[in-house]
Protein backbone atom coordinates (compact mmCIF):
# COMPACT_ATOMS: atom_id res chain seq x y z
CA UNK A 1 0.00 0.00 0.00
CA UNK A 2 3.09 1.98 0.70
CA UNK A 3 4.20 1.38 -2.84
CA UNK A 4 1.11 2.20 -4.10
CA UNK A 5 0.48 5.49 -2.33
CA UNK A 6 3.51 6.85 -4.12
CA UNK A 7 2.91 6.10 -7.20
CA UNK A 8 -0.44 7.57 -6.53
CA UNK A 9 0.98 10.33 -5.95
CA UNK A 10 3.28 10.67 -8.79
CA UNK A 11 0.21 10.39 -11.20
CA UNK A 12 -1.66 12.96 -9.27
CA UNK A 13 0.77 15.48 -9.42
CA UNK A 14 0.95 14.61 -13.40
CA UNK A 15 -3.09 15.12 -13.74
CA UNK A 16 -2.90 18.26 -11.87
CA UNK A 17 -0.09 19.35 -14.17
CA UNK A 18 -2.21 17.98 -17.29
CA UNK A 19 -5.63 20.01 -15.70
CA UNK A 20 -3.05 23.13 -15.33
CA UNK A 21 -2.00 23.20 -18.64
CA UNK A 22 -5.63 22.66 -20.13
CA UNK A 23 -6.90 25.55 -18.26
CA UNK A 24 -3.73 27.92 -19.14
CA UNK A 25 -5.00 27.28 -22.71
CA UNK A 26 -8.43 27.86 -22.19
CA UNK A 27 -7.07 31.15 -19.97
CA UNK A 28 -4.59 32.21 -23.21
CA UNK A 29 -6.84 31.51 -26.70
CA UNK A 30 -10.35 30.95 -25.37
CA UNK A 31 -12.45 33.85 -25.14
CA UNK A 32 -15.41 34.97 -22.43
CA UNK A 33 -18.41 34.96 -23.90
CA UNK A 34 -20.14 38.15 -22.63
CA UNK A 35 -16.57 39.82 -23.75
CA UNK A 36 -16.95 38.18 -26.75
CA UNK A 37 -20.21 39.66 -27.52
CA UNK A 38 -19.42 43.24 -26.16
CA UNK A 39 -16.94 43.47 -28.60
CA UNK A 40 -19.10 42.42 -31.53
CA UNK A 41 -21.87 45.15 -31.00
CA UNK A 42 -21.53 47.82 -33.70
CA UNK A 43 -20.42 51.13 -32.05
CA UNK A 44 -22.62 54.16 -31.52
CA UNK A 45 -21.83 57.48 -31.97
CA UNK A 46 -22.78 59.76 -29.10
CA UNK A 47 -24.65 63.07 -29.70
CA UNK A 48 -22.74 66.40 -28.17
CA UNK A 49 -25.19 65.86 -25.03
CA UNK A 50 -23.25 62.31 -24.46
CA UNK A 51 -27.27 60.86 -24.91
CA UNK A 52 -26.67 57.85 -27.06
CA UNK A 53 -28.12 58.27 -30.64
CA UNK A 54 -31.53 55.87 -30.85
CA UNK A 55 -30.80 52.58 -32.39
CA UNK A 56 -31.81 52.52 -36.33
CA UNK A 57 -33.99 49.82 -38.10
CA UNK A 58 -30.72 48.11 -39.22
CA UNK A 59 -29.35 48.27 -35.45
CA UNK A 60 -32.62 46.44 -34.56
CA UNK A 61 -32.49 44.01 -37.01
CA UNK A 62 -28.89 43.30 -36.44
CA UNK A 63 -30.14 43.09 -32.54
CA UNK A 64 -33.13 40.34 -33.37
CA UNK A 65 -31.29 38.40 -35.80
CA UNK A 66 -27.58 37.98 -34.50
CA UNK A 67 -25.57 36.17 -36.87
CA UNK A 68 -24.46 32.68 -35.41
CA UNK A 69 -22.03 32.89 -32.44
CA UNK A 70 -18.21 31.38 -33.13
CA UNK A 71 -17.62 28.29 -31.14
CA UNK A 72 -15.16 29.08 -28.73
CA UNK A 73 -12.35 26.43 -28.74
CA UNK A 74 -11.25 27.81 -25.02
CA UNK A 75 -14.81 26.16 -23.87
CA UNK A 76 -13.73 22.73 -24.90
CA UNK A 77 -10.63 22.84 -23.25
CA UNK A 78 -11.87 24.30 -19.93
CA UNK A 79 -14.26 21.16 -19.75
CA UNK A 80 -11.27 19.20 -20.34
CA UNK A 81 -9.19 20.81 -17.85
CA UNK A 82 -12.02 20.00 -15.15
CA UNK A 83 -12.32 16.49 -16.31
CA UNK A 84 -8.31 16.28 -15.06
CA UNK A 85 -8.36 18.13 -12.06
CA UNK A 86 -11.70 15.37 -11.28
CA UNK A 87 -9.32 12.71 -12.20
CA UNK A 88 -6.64 14.39 -10.26
CA UNK A 89 -8.81 14.73 -6.87
CA UNK A 90 -9.73 11.40 -7.36
CA UNK A 91 -6.08 9.51 -7.51
CA UNK A 92 -5.26 12.69 -4.87
CA UNK A 93 -7.92 11.20 -2.50
CA UNK A 94 -6.22 7.46 -3.08
CA UNK A 95 -2.72 8.52 -2.55
CA UNK A 96 -4.22 9.75 0.81
CA UNK A 97 -6.14 6.45 1.76
CA UNK A 98 -3.36 3.82 1.06
CA UNK A 99 -1.21 6.28 2.83
CA UNK A 100 -3.54 5.58 5.71
CA UNK A 101 -4.26 2.01 5.07
CA UNK A 102 -0.33 1.37 4.83
CA UNK A 103 0.54 3.45 7.82
CA UNK A 104 -2.81 1.88 9.82
CA UNK A 105 -3.76 5.07 11.62
CA UNK A 106 -5.09 8.48 10.35
CA UNK A 107 -2.41 10.17 7.34
CA UNK A 108 -1.68 13.02 8.79
CA UNK A 109 1.97 12.53 11.40
CA UNK A 110 4.26 14.07 9.45
CA UNK A 111 4.75 16.96 7.05
CA UNK A 112 4.73 15.52 4.08
CA UNK A 113 1.17 13.59 5.36
CA UNK A 114 -0.05 16.73 6.66
CA UNK A 115 0.55 18.61 3.04
CA UNK A 116 -0.49 16.11 0.96
CA UNK A 117 -4.10 16.10 2.95
CA UNK A 118 -4.04 19.99 3.14
CA UNK A 119 -3.79 20.01 -0.58
CA UNK A 120 -6.39 17.26 -0.70
CA UNK A 121 -9.12 19.89 1.09
CA UNK A 122 -8.08 22.59 -0.85
CA UNK A 123 -8.50 20.42 -4.63
CA UNK A 124 -12.78 19.56 -2.94
CA UNK A 125 -12.91 22.94 -1.85
CA UNK A 126 -11.58 24.29 -5.61
CA UNK A 127 -13.71 21.63 -7.18
CA UNK A 128 -17.01 22.92 -4.64
CA UNK A 129 -16.63 26.52 -5.51
CA UNK A 130 -16.17 25.34 -9.53
CA UNK A 131 -19.50 23.54 -9.06
CA UNK A 132 -21.63 26.27 -7.52
CA UNK A 133 -19.60 29.01 -9.80
CA UNK A 134 -18.63 27.39 -12.89
CA UNK A 135 -18.32 31.29 -14.33
CA UNK A 136 -14.56 31.34 -12.35
CA UNK A 137 -12.83 28.50 -14.18
CA UNK A 138 -10.38 30.82 -15.28
CA UNK A 139 -8.93 30.82 -11.41
CA UNK A 140 -8.80 27.28 -12.08
CA UNK A 141 -4.92 27.85 -13.89
CA UNK A 142 -3.91 29.43 -10.41
CA UNK A 143 -5.51 26.90 -8.29
CA UNK A 144 -3.94 23.83 -10.32
CA UNK A 145 -0.33 25.78 -10.18
CA UNK A 146 -0.86 25.59 -6.24
CA UNK A 147 -1.44 22.57 -6.33
CA UNK A 148 1.54 21.28 -8.21
CA UNK A 149 3.98 23.56 -6.25
CA UNK A 150 2.80 22.14 -2.80
CA UNK A 151 2.67 18.74 -3.81
CA UNK A 152 5.77 18.97 -5.72
CA UNK A 153 7.68 20.59 -3.04
CA UNK A 154 6.48 18.02 -0.63
CA UNK A 155 7.43 15.38 -2.49
CA UNK A 156 10.46 16.61 -3.19
CA UNK A 157 11.69 18.10 0.46
CA UNK A 158 9.51 16.26 3.00
CA UNK A 159 9.00 13.25 2.39
CA UNK A 160 8.98 10.16 5.09
CA UNK A 161 8.40 6.63 4.52
CA UNK A 162 5.60 5.34 6.36
CA UNK A 163 5.71 4.14 10.02
CA UNK A 164 4.27 4.60 13.37
CA UNK A 165 3.44 7.73 15.15
CA UNK A 166 5.68 9.44 17.54
CA UNK A 167 4.65 8.73 21.36
CA UNK A 168 3.03 12.72 22.04
CA UNK A 169 0.55 12.06 18.77
CA UNK A 170 -0.68 9.01 20.30
CA UNK A 171 -4.04 10.94 21.52
CA UNK A 172 -7.54 11.13 20.43
CA UNK A 173 -6.92 15.15 20.14
CA UNK A 174 -4.44 13.92 17.29
CA UNK A 175 -8.19 13.36 15.04
CA UNK A 176 -9.42 16.16 16.65
CA UNK A 177 -7.06 19.23 16.62
CA UNK A 178 -4.98 17.96 13.39
CA UNK A 179 -8.16 17.47 11.20
CA UNK A 180 -9.56 21.33 12.18
CA UNK A 181 -6.37 22.60 11.20
CA UNK A 182 -5.95 20.39 7.91
CA UNK A 183 -9.28 21.70 6.99
CA UNK A 184 -8.97 25.18 7.79
CA UNK A 185 -5.46 25.02 5.91
CA UNK A 186 -7.03 24.23 2.72
CA UNK A 187 -9.59 26.41 2.81
CA UNK A 188 -7.16 29.59 3.34
CA UNK A 189 -4.61 27.81 -0.09
CA UNK A 190 -7.92 28.20 -1.83
CA UNK A 191 -9.09 31.33 -0.41
CA UNK A 192 -5.70 33.24 -1.77
CA UNK A 193 -6.17 32.34 -5.19
CA UNK A 194 -9.09 34.66 -5.72
CA UNK A 195 -7.27 37.15 -3.30
CA UNK A 196 -4.36 37.12 -5.27
CA UNK A 197 -6.18 37.10 -8.56
CA UNK A 198 -8.12 40.12 -7.06
CA UNK A 199 -5.30 42.12 -6.50
CA UNK A 200 -4.51 41.38 -10.31
CA UNK A 201 -7.67 42.08 -11.34
CA UNK A 202 -7.76 45.67 -9.11
CA UNK A 203 -5.00 46.42 -10.93
CA UNK A 204 -5.53 45.81 -14.55
CA UNK A 205 -9.06 48.17 -14.16
CA UNK A 206 -7.19 50.95 -12.92
CA UNK A 207 -5.15 50.49 -16.08
CA UNK A 208 -1.75 48.94 -15.11
CA UNK A 209 -0.72 46.69 -17.91
CA UNK A 210 2.53 45.03 -17.10
CA UNK A 211 3.46 41.46 -15.32
CA UNK A 212 1.12 40.41 -13.42
CA UNK A 213 -1.42 43.06 -14.04
CA UNK A 214 -2.01 41.69 -17.75
CA UNK A 215 -3.32 38.61 -16.26
CA UNK A 216 -6.09 40.64 -14.95
CA UNK A 217 -7.87 40.62 -18.64
CA UNK A 218 -9.34 37.20 -18.28
CA UNK A 219 -9.77 36.81 -14.90
CA UNK A 220 -13.84 37.58 -13.46
CA UNK A 221 -14.70 40.79 -12.15
CA UNK A 222 -12.86 42.13 -9.39
CA UNK A 223 -15.96 42.83 -6.93
CA UNK A 224 -16.67 38.75 -7.38
CA UNK A 225 -13.03 37.64 -6.20
CA UNK A 226 -12.91 39.98 -3.14
CA UNK A 227 -16.50 38.36 -2.03
CA UNK A 228 -15.08 34.78 -2.58
CA UNK A 229 -12.28 35.99 -0.94
CA UNK A 230 -13.78 36.96 1.86
CA UNK A 231 -16.08 34.31 2.06
CA UNK A 232 -13.41 31.10 2.07
CA UNK A 233 -11.96 33.02 4.88
CA UNK A 234 -14.82 33.66 6.84
CA UNK A 235 -15.71 30.26 6.77
CA UNK A 236 -12.01 28.44 7.31
CA UNK A 237 -11.60 31.55 10.46
CA UNK A 238 -13.29 29.86 13.10
CA UNK A 239 -12.00 26.27 12.11
CA UNK A 240 -8.29 27.29 12.55
CA UNK A 241 -9.22 29.17 15.86
CA UNK A 242 -10.75 26.01 17.14
CA UNK A 243 -7.42 23.80 15.97
CA UNK A 244 -4.99 26.21 16.72
CA UNK A 245 -5.96 28.34 19.99
CA UNK A 246 -8.74 26.00 21.65
CA UNK A 247 -7.82 22.32 20.60
CA UNK A 248 -4.09 22.65 20.64
CA UNK A 249 -3.62 23.96 23.98
CA UNK A 250 -5.69 21.36 25.13
CA UNK A 251 -4.07 18.68 23.80
CA UNK A 252 -0.36 20.30 24.48
CA UNK A 253 -1.56 20.66 28.31
CA UNK A 254 -2.66 17.21 28.57
CA UNK A 255 0.63 16.32 26.93
CA UNK A 256 3.54 18.23 27.96
CA UNK A 257 1.75 19.59 31.12
CA UNK A 258 1.21 23.10 30.07
CA UNK A 259 -1.20 25.17 27.45
CA UNK A 260 1.05 27.20 25.88
CA UNK A 261 5.07 26.83 26.07
CA UNK A 262 6.44 29.52 23.00
CA UNK A 263 7.35 26.49 20.89
CA UNK A 264 7.98 27.95 17.32
CA UNK A 265 4.96 26.43 15.95
CA UNK A 266 2.82 27.57 18.65
CA UNK A 267 4.00 31.09 17.72
CA UNK A 268 3.61 31.55 14.00
CA UNK A 269 0.22 29.27 14.50
CA UNK A 270 -0.54 32.49 16.70
CA UNK A 271 0.66 35.01 14.25
CA UNK A 272 -1.22 33.09 11.38
CA UNK A 273 -4.00 34.01 13.77
CA UNK A 274 -3.69 37.45 14.30
CA UNK A 275 -3.19 38.12 10.88
CA UNK A 276 -6.32 36.53 9.64
CA UNK A 277 -8.04 38.22 12.42
CA UNK A 278 -6.82 41.78 11.16
CA UNK A 279 -7.75 40.93 7.64
CA UNK A 280 -11.42 39.78 8.81
CA UNK A 281 -10.99 43.36 11.11
CA UNK A 282 -9.72 45.16 8.01
CA UNK A 283 -12.25 43.50 5.70
CA UNK A 284 -15.13 44.82 7.81
CA UNK A 285 -13.91 48.31 8.46
CA UNK A 286 -15.34 50.41 5.96
CA UNK A 287 -12.77 53.12 5.55
CA UNK A 288 -10.05 50.44 5.23
CA UNK A 289 -9.57 49.58 1.17
CA UNK A 290 -10.34 46.51 -0.16
CA UNK A 291 -7.19 45.95 -1.86
CA UNK A 292 -5.18 46.99 1.82
CA UNK A 293 -7.31 44.08 3.57
CA UNK A 294 -7.05 41.38 0.62
CA UNK A 295 -2.94 42.69 0.66
CA UNK A 296 -3.29 41.17 4.69
CA UNK A 297 -4.72 37.97 3.53
CA UNK A 298 -2.04 37.06 1.27
CA UNK A 299 0.37 37.72 4.27
CA UNK A 300 -1.61 35.47 6.51
CA UNK A 301 -1.04 32.67 3.85
CA UNK A 302 2.30 33.60 3.92
CA UNK A 303 3.01 33.25 7.51
CA UNK A 304 0.76 29.47 7.14
CA UNK A 305 3.59 28.56 4.49
CA UNK A 306 6.18 29.51 6.86
CA UNK A 307 4.71 27.48 9.62
CA UNK A 308 4.36 24.28 7.00
CA UNK A 309 7.79 24.25 5.97
CA UNK A 310 10.29 26.76 7.27
CA UNK A 311 8.58 25.79 11.14
CA UNK A 312 9.09 22.13 10.44
CA UNK A 313 12.69 21.99 8.70
CA UNK A 314 14.90 25.02 10.06
CA UNK A 315 13.33 25.24 13.48
CA UNK A 316 13.45 22.61 16.35
CA UNK A 317 11.03 22.20 19.23
CA UNK A 318 8.09 19.55 20.24
CA UNK A 319 6.17 20.01 16.97
CA UNK A 320 9.16 19.11 14.92
CA UNK A 321 7.75 16.38 12.78
CA UNK A 322 9.26 16.83 9.12
CA UNK A 323 10.60 13.35 9.91
CA UNK A 324 8.90 11.58 11.64
CA UNK A 325 7.27 7.93 11.41
CA UNK A 326 4.14 7.75 9.19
Amino acid sequence: MAELSNQLMAVTVLSYLAAMVLYAAEYAFGNKSHIGRAAQRPARQLVGSGAPVPPSADDVEVEEAPAPAVRDRGVLLGRIAVGFNWLAFALHLGTVVTRGIAADRMPWGNMYEFTLTVTLVGSAVWLGVLTRKPELRHLGLFAALALVMLLGADGLIAYAPVGPLVPALNSYWFIIHVSTIILASGIFLIGAVPAAMFLVRAGYDEGKRRFPYSLGAKVPEAALLERLTFRLHAFAFPLFTFGALIAGPIWAEASWGRYWGWDPKEVWAFISWIVYASYLHARATPSVKRTVATWIAILGFATMLMNLFGVNLFFSGLHSYANAGG
